[in-house]
């Protein structure tokens, strides 16, 4: 084997320890734009939730391209930029976008969404995606809030040498998921469920949904997870709401697609905007 090829395969991305500095750039970059900017809270939307929040009054925009280490976005339905609204009289930065591990790049430009917020002051933030539903009752268009996860990704985006800026060195995961901001999301009509997230980029086979069911996911899919743990650990208040936009593999007749996705989304979008502003009324 030659020397470089071994560096190539001790050098994989996604397990590399995230670079505060570069974490850091990006923040600079934003505020550099926007110095005044309040955000009461921050919402990152997932494939298919871009025009759920429609009915928010946009200040201003930023490319991904314009956050040094953010980047394009690699999925479809993804608008890939950080909006600055105003909704109910909030302030609010909205992602509408987010980056996947499955696209090679690592935990940084996955989490750095979260470090932008809690660098802007955001205490609570709200995530989003899109699921497979396994639980019976969680068909295509449900909305689930996520009570808890199972991580399935192969990694946790705090490995790596311990950094004090990302809280403790073992942050406890009691609870994630904030109960009260689980309930507020339940009132505007979202089932409770445990999501579970692989690494993708490929659907899951009717034999791991079988599995995944057994360890008590409720629903599946490929991201939130990160953002998540690295939230609860600088601690922050975390939300999280998907959109089941077809049954997992084996559950259902039609083939899996990315596609199939996006417009089931559609479909569901007055209930996830409905959801998504009944959040930023109701929560303080």
């Amino acid at each position: 084997m030659s020397l470089m090829l071994r560096r190539r395969l001790f050098t994989i991305k996604p397990m590399h320890a995230i670079n505060q500095t570069v974490l850091d750039e990006a923040v600079s970059a934003v505020k550099a734009v926007w110095p005044n900017a309040k955000p009461a809270f921050g919402i990152i939307l997932g494939s298919g939730w871009r025009d759920a929040v429609s009915g928010f009054a946009v200040k201003a925009s930023l490319s991904y391209s314009e956050i040094p280490n953010l980047g394009k976005t690699g999925a479809p339905g993804h608008a890939g930029q950080l909006i600055h609204a105003e909704f109910n009289d909030k302030e609010v930065f909205v992602f509408q976008g987010r980056r996947h591990l499955y696209e090679g790049e690592g935990w940084a430009p996955v989490v750095l969404p979260v470090w932008i917020l809690k660098q802007f002051g955001v205490q609570t933030v709200l995530l989003t995606n899109a699921s497979g539903g396994i639980r019976e009752d969680l068909g295509p268009g449900s909305l689930m809030a996520m009570s808890d996860h199972i991580n399935m990704l192969g990694g946790n985006p705090l490995a790596g040498p311990h950094k004090p800026a990302f809280g403790d060195r073992f942050p406890d995961q009691s609870s994630v998921y904030t109960p009260a901001l689980r309930s507020v999301l339940e009132d505007a009509g979202a089932s409770s469920g445990v999501y579970l997230a692989t690494s993708g980029p490929t659907f899951e086979t009717p034999a791991e949904i079988r599995a995944f069911r057994a360890l008590g996911a409720d629903a599946v899919g490929m991201s939130t997870v990160p953002e998540a743990i690295f939230a609860n650990a600088l601690g922050l208040q975390v939300a999280g709401l998907s959109c089941v936009c077809n049954w997992a593999a084996g559950l259902g007749h039609e083939t899996l697609s990315g596609e199939d996705v996006i417009r089931t989304a559609g479909e569901a979008m007055p209930r996830m905007r409905a959801a998504i502003e009944h959040f930023v009324k109701e929560v303080q």
